[in-house]
């Protein structure tokens, strides 16, 4: 499945170079959670202090669904 990825401040440097606007579309597998992206991405989970998605509150092991904006 397909979501986006959106990161801010500090975290933005774990995008690849070139990501337009701290922004970009990352395949998963179904049934992924936060926990399990973030740690695909390199990102050590303890620096990821506010998760939203689609612009509501989530916990590291909320499941992402198809189109999520992460």
């Amino acid at each position: 499945m397909n979501i986006q990825i959106k990161l801010f401040a500090d975290l933005a440097k774990f995008l690849p170079e070139g990501s337009a606007g701290k922004q970009m579309p990352l395949a998963v597998p179904e049934k992924i959670t936060i926990r399990s992206v973030l740690e695909q991405l390199g990102i050590p989970c303890k620096k990821a202090r506010l998760i939203m998605v689609n612009g509501v509150h989530q916990r590291l092991d909320d499941v992402l669904q198809e189109g999520d904006l992460l």
